[in-house]
């Protein structure tokens, strides 16, 4: 038999390294040529190791969570053949020890639990070594508890449990309410047996069922795309100062032209949502007001202003939150807007959207829909300068000089990098944005 030394290859050009988020395989386990091994994360993207070869899983050179560099190893495969199919020869540090003869075959015995790594925690002892003795004293027999018994009920509201003053010291002094225990003295009096008994039983004996304390605590390590998320929003707003303006916009229109445009959708002109309306109207904005559509690199103090406006749209997906990006939205009509929409979001919740499909964004959408509140307050995609939030809809009423009419209104909630644009332009962005979507008809001509 031979061994083979699985290395993680290129995933991306200019990428050095990558953090393992998944393991398919552990030692021992018999892997077939294109069965996945491993998953690595970078830029939110996540690729997955394949087996080039048939073999059985020797080793594995890295944790969930650890970053690996390109060209490492991390798997090492027994397969088929005479000599050693390694690539490479493999690193002193990860050879694992030459096995020794056995003088004896040993009495069969429990295995050593196994690392990650595959080495063993603790060597066995030798065949002919004597037996240890026990350090270790028997443990003190616990006194056996009462058994256990229906919760009793406490005393009415009132009333006062029966007990000698060193009674109420003991209950006191161990922290228990008296009128949870019922005496099992003369009349109903409480013993020291009962206080006893209590305590064997846990405090949980005296609270109704499904009410019992909890103290257990699970520990999740940060992984994967949870962890550039949190890097994500920690760096962002720990530079960026932001400021949020919040307008209420009268999409009763729009809403009224979406349905007649969604009565008969075809493949080329599918049903469409809120969305692609609303990434019109920030194109036509935005060409008023290039300076939004740009990125901040505050290290060097340059400004990045881009002619094509890249839209990222906040996805949630089963692994968490990514931003596909809708690319050169200035050159697409509201249902081509809609259609990449479509694709990228789908791409994205079943993980198979592109490194390329979610990065190069300009400016965001972050909408939480129906679940979305009155108002939010966006965090910027750094080094993006500007943020677009869509809140949640609603009917309410509206005064039109006359009287009060139903309305269709919502929220739209804009943050901005401070730094980069002054409040007045903020401003002035959020009320262009408000009046093309209040008149729905400007989207479609130049104006």
């Amino acid at each position: 038999m031979a061994e083979r030394i699985i290395k993680l290859p290129d995933v991306g050009e200019g990428i050095a390294e990558a953090e393992l988020v998944e393991w398919h395989v552990k030692v021992g386990d018999i892997v077939r040529e294109d069965d996945l091994l491993a998953a690595v994360m970078t830029d939110k993207a996540t690729v997955e190791i394949p087996a080039p070869i048939d073999g059985e899983v020797l080793w594995i050179g890295a944790e969930i969570g650890d970053t690996v560099a390109i060209g490492s190893a991390i798997v090492r495969l027994k397969i088929a053949g005479d000599a050693n199919a390694a690539d490479e020869p493999e690193p002193a540090a990860e050879e694992a020890p030459a096995e020794k003869p056995a003088a004896a075959t040993p009495p069969a015995k429990p295995k050593a639990a196994e690392s990650k790594t595959g080495e063993p925690k603790a060597a066995e002892p030798a065949a002919d070594a004597p037996p240890r003795a026990l350090l270790t004293p028997a443990p003190r027999k616990a006194p056996t508890p009462a058994p256990a018994a229906s919760p009793l009920p406490r005393r009415a509201v009132g009333e006062k449990p029966i007990a000698s003053p060193a009674i109420r010291l003991k209950a006191r002094e161990a922290g228990i309410d008296l009128r949870q225990l019922q005496g099992s003295g003369p009349g109903g009096r409480i013993t020291h047996e009962d206080i006893d008994a209590f305590l064997l039983r846990g405090p949980e004996a005296g609270h109704a069922p499904g009410l019992a304390q909890k103290t257990g605590v699970t520990d999740i390590k940060v992984v994967g795309l949870r962890r550039k998320i949190a890097e994500k929003m920690a760096l962002s707003k720990s530079r960026i100062p932001h400021i949020t303006i919040v307008e209420e916009v009268n999409v009763t229109p729009l809403e009224d032209l979406r349905a007649t445009l969604n009565k008969k959708p075809t493949p080329e002109r599918p049903k469409l949502t809120l969305l692609p309306f609303l990434m019109r109207a920030m194109v036509k904005a935005i060409s008023e007001q290039p300076n939004l559509n740009a990125l901040y690199d505050d290290d060097a103090g340059i400004i990045h202003q881009h002619a094509g406006i890249h839209i990222g749209i906040a996805t949630q997906t089963p692994s968490g939150l990514m931003v596909p990006v809708v690319k050169h939205a200035e050159a697409r009509s509201i249902w081509d807007c809609g259609i990449e929409l479509n694709r990228i979001a789908e791409k994205a919740r079943d993980g198979s959207a592109t490194r390329d499909e979610l990065t190069g964004s300009t400016i965001t959408i972050t909408s939480l829909g129906a679940l979305g509140g009155i108002a939010t307050t966006p965090v910027i995609n750094y080094p993006e300068v500007a943020i677009v939030g869509v809140n949640k809809m609603m009917i309410r009423p509206v005064w039109d000089g006359t009287t009060f009419v139903p309305r269709k209104m919502m929220n739209l909630s804009c943050s901005f990098d401070h730094r980069v644009i002054d409040g007045w332009d903020a401003a002035v962005f959020v009320q262009r944005l408000k009046e093309l979507i209040e008149n729905p008809a400007t989207l479609f001509v130049d104006i």
